[in-house]
């Protein structure tokens, strides 16, 4: 640590780490970039895989599956297998994720209010540390 900069703590915050860490990984999980766009998506209406992967751009076949899966395992989503061939699968959004709406539609509108405001702030700040 530096000389100049001995405000800072060398260990966390109690209270923060005990609010923080247990529901970290939870937060990590509904909040990637995946996660939030496959949970606004079955929310809206079950849907099946090859929908999910035509609709979410940039998401790889194997990153789509490893999402799905993790959110079937924190009970986000159900999985039906329909036994027709070939075989139908259908991704359906928990209760749980139905809860989820509200507060990732606000996120996504802060995002889309504040857009311009942090693009300029992020060309101001790298414009100051090439100069640095």
């Amino acid at each position: 640590m530096s000389q100049g900069n001995i405000a800072v703590p060398d260990i966390p915050d109690p209270f923060i780490h005990e609010v923080a860490c247990p529901i970290r990984d939870i937060l990590d999980r509904v909040g990637n970039k995946w996660s939030v766009q496959i949970i606004l998506a079955v929310i809206q209406q079950p849907i099946r895989f090859t929908e999910l992967e035509r609709g979410i751009p940039g998401i790889s076949r194997r990153m789509l599956t490893l999402t799905l899966r993790n959110l079937e395992r924190d009970g986000l989503l159900v999985r039906t297998v329909f036994p027709t061939v070939p075989p139908k699968v259908e991704y359906t959004a928990t209760g749980i994720a139905r809860e989820l709406y509200e507060p990732l539609e606000a996120m996504a509108a802060w995002a889309r209010r504040h857009r311009d405001t942090i693009d300029t702030a992020r060309v101001a700040y790298d414009e100051r540390a090439a100069r640095d």
